[in-house]
C-alpha cells in the first residue's frame, strides 16, 4: 500500500491507496478540496466538519445524477440495439422475399 499526503481544506492528510493510485486518489482529494472551497465561499466559515460533511454531500450529488444519467443512456443504447435488430430482421425478410421472387423470375424465363 502507498502512503499520499493529500490536503482538503488547507489541512494535510495522510491516506493509504493500492500502489500505483496514487495518481488517482491526489486528483480525488482536489476534486473535495474544490468543492469545500466553492462551498466556503458561498456560506462562509461553518466548522471544517460541517463544511466536509456538505463538501461530501454535493460530490455525493453530483455522483448520483452522473449515475441516474448513465442508466438512462444506457436504456436508450438497448433501445437502440433492439430497434436495430428489427431492422435488421425486416430487411433480411424482405431481401428474402425479393431472393425468392427473383428466383421464380429467372426459373419462368429460363
Amino acid at each position: 500500500m502507498a502512503h499520499v499526503i493529500v490536503e482538503v481544506n488547507g489541512r494535510p492528510y495522510t491516506m493509504q491507496c493500492p500502489d500505483g493510485e496514487e495518481d488517482h486518489l491526489r486528483e480525488l482529494a482536489r476534486l473535495l478540496d474544490s468543492e469545500v472551497t466553492r462551498i466556503k465561499q458561498s456560506v462562509g466559515s461553518v466548522g471544517d466538519i460541517r463544511i466536509l460533511v456538505m463538501s461530501g454531500l454535493m460530490v455525493a450529488d453530483r455522483l448520483s445524477e452522473a449515475i441516474r444519467r448513465i442508466e438512462v443512456l444506457e436504456e436508450e443504447a438497448q433501445a437502440l440495439r433492439d430497434a436495430h435488430a428489427a431492422l435488421e430482421d425486416q430487411v433480411t425478410d424482405k431481401l428474402t422475399s425479393a431472393a425468392i421472387r427473383l428466383e421464380a423470375v429467372a426459373r419462368d424465363l429460363g
